[in-house]
């Protein structure tokens, strides 16, 4: 007998997959929700609620991401995400 294994790569990630995936903590995803964009942090990538879990999709994370701020040396963080 032939089976076949297929992988289905899943659209939704768990807070934990989540976190390997952007290699982040769960701490620093779990606080980000919380906080949101206040206090000049770093916001939190988009997530969605299913009942009580919460996913984050590979696509919004990809963007969130892409849309960090890419620095050639420390000199160039910008003077409100540290003052």
């Amino acid at each position: 007998m032939n089976t076949e294994q297929q992988t289905v790569l899943p659209r939704s990630l768990s807070e934990i997959e989540a976190a390997l995936y952007i290699c982040m903590s769960r701490s620093f995803l779990r606080q980000a929700r919380m906080d949101g964009k206040r206090d000049n942090r770093t916001p939190a990538p988009p997530f969605i609620k299913i009942g009580r879990s919460v996913r984050y999709l590979r696509e919004d994370l990809d963007s969130w991401l892409d849309s960090q701020q890419k620095l050639d040396h420390l000199g160039q963080i910008s003077l409100k995400a540290t003052g």
